[in-house]
């Protein structure tokens, strides 16, 4: 019976981080640029391009409600296929990626680790003191 090789995690490529940091930044550019009213406070945190480049998931993040998230969700969805055609002409590539806009998870789980944390450390929160500041000649 022949046995089975363990299962590996998936290569990173050079090309594909070149791929994804060129990606993420035409985006980003071209993000500033448009006049949705729906688009609220968006930062695009991340670009993962397939190693085949056919599919680029775009991560961002949003401050704001639930509401306006969605909305912004709505609007970069939308925004899409513009976004894709800007690519074409920042990035020469034999394939154009399909864009999948994402939430980037990273954000809410930082806040509920922030939570957590305080939580566990109950108290007052510190206040910046300005008589406790430290002079140049002090360690």
């Amino acid at each position: 019976m022949p046995r089975s090789r363990p299962r590996q995690a998936p290569k990173h490529y050079p090309r594909v981080a070149r791929v994804n940091e060129v990606v993420l930044e035409a985006l980003a550019e071209e993000l500033a640029d448009l006049s949705d009213p729906r688009l609220g406070f968006v930062t695009l945190t991340g670009v993962e391009v397939s190693a085949d480049l056919q599919v680029a998931d775009v991560y961002y993040s949003v401050l704001g409600t639930d509401e306006e998230g969605a909305e912004t969700a709505a609007a970069l969805a939308s925004a899409g296929p513009r976004l894709r055609t800007v690519l074409g002409r920042h990035v020469r590539m034999k394939y154009l990626p399909e864009l999948r806009f994402r939430e980037d998870p990273s954000v809410a789980d930082g806040l509920r680790i922030d939570s957590l944390i305080r939580d566990l450390h109950p108290g007052p929160e510190p206040v910046d003191d300005p008589r406790r500041r430290r002079t140049k000649g002090e360690r």
